[in-house]
């Protein structure tokens, strides 16, 4: 019998802690690392599959549409716009099971992010546009895909009004943080994005401009202003140009902070369960 199979049984049958056992808090330790190592690793220029593209075309198309023709009716449907954008979002997510039903612990890690975006969102309530919220939905986008990140930002804006206020611009709001987190995902995917702290920062910062800007922008000039043409689209970018600045700082900033930890535990939650 070789010492290494001697050495085994002996810890097996005596129960004394062999040198190169691991306690649970180790392992949990080793585990985390290892599951960021793999995310932080090179990625597979896999592609957009037949399922983000139809993804795609369902939110750039249907989801303005369902906006623009629904506030055409009046401000005050905005609650059953929100209603249909939700739907729209949640079609997209569930596509991602096309061979099996989801699993209960799928729906409760998107329920968990979603809560921890309104809870941050409430949390910084006193900093106007310095807000995490855009940063946990880029975070939801690179770990689950960019269909989960459009959920997770649907949800997060239209449960966070309830607490700040429903109003015409929800389904907006919806919307653009929607579109941040699908954008993220598909990035992630192609190999555009990557998860190390100089490259989620950049694309939070700009996304803030060239998603969420370009979308509230304009939907600003069209709930308040009878005026919709060039003269005002440009002043309009140009007064909401400084909150913008802020918004976009501080998605550096959270991403700067948080997307290390979150994305640590997430991966190896995906791993361990077998997530999405």
């Amino acid at each position: 019998m070789s010492q290494n199979t001697r050495n085994f049984l002996n810890d097996f049958y005596q129960d004394v802690p062999s040198a190169n056992k691991k306690t649970p808090a180790t392992f949990e330790k080793d585990t985390e690392a290892e599951a960021w190592d793999s995310c932080q690793g090179p990625v597979v220029h896999q592609g957009i599959s037949r399922r983000t593209k139809i993804a795609l075309v369902l939110l750039v198309l249907l989801v303005p549409a369902v906006i623009y023709f629904g506030l055409r009716l009046g401000n005050r449907h905005y609650l059953v716009i929100s209603l249909l954008l939700l739907l729209l979002a949640m079609l997209p997510f569930f596509m991602i099971f096309e061979d099996r039903k989801p699993q209960a612990r799928e729906l409760i890690v998107i329920a968990v992010l979603v809560a921890i975006g309104v809870a941050s969102r409430g949390a910084f309530f006193m900093l106007p546009q310095f807000k995490p919220v855009a940063a946990i939905v880029i975070i939801s986008g690179v770990a689950f895909g960019g269909e989960a990140g459009f959920l997770v930002g649907c949800m997060t804006a239209l449960v966070s009004n309830i607490f700040f206020s429903q109003g015409p611009w929800t389904p907006w709001q919806m919307f653009a943080f929607g579109m941040i987190g699908f954008v993220a995902g598909v990035f992630y995917r192609l190999g555009w994005l990557k998860t190390n702290r100089w490259s989620l920062c950049t694309f939070g910062f700009f996304s803030i401009f060239f998603i969420y800007g370009l979308i509230m922008n304009p939907a600003s000039l069209l709930m308040y202003s009878s005026t919709f043409d060039i003269k005002a689209l440009v002043a309009i970018f140009i007064s909401g140009a400084p909150m913008d600045l802020v918004h976009a700082l501080s998605t550096a900033i959270f991403l700067g902070v948080l997307a290390k930890p979150f994305l640590e535990k997430l991966t190896r939650i995906k791993k361990k369960y077998g997530l999405i």
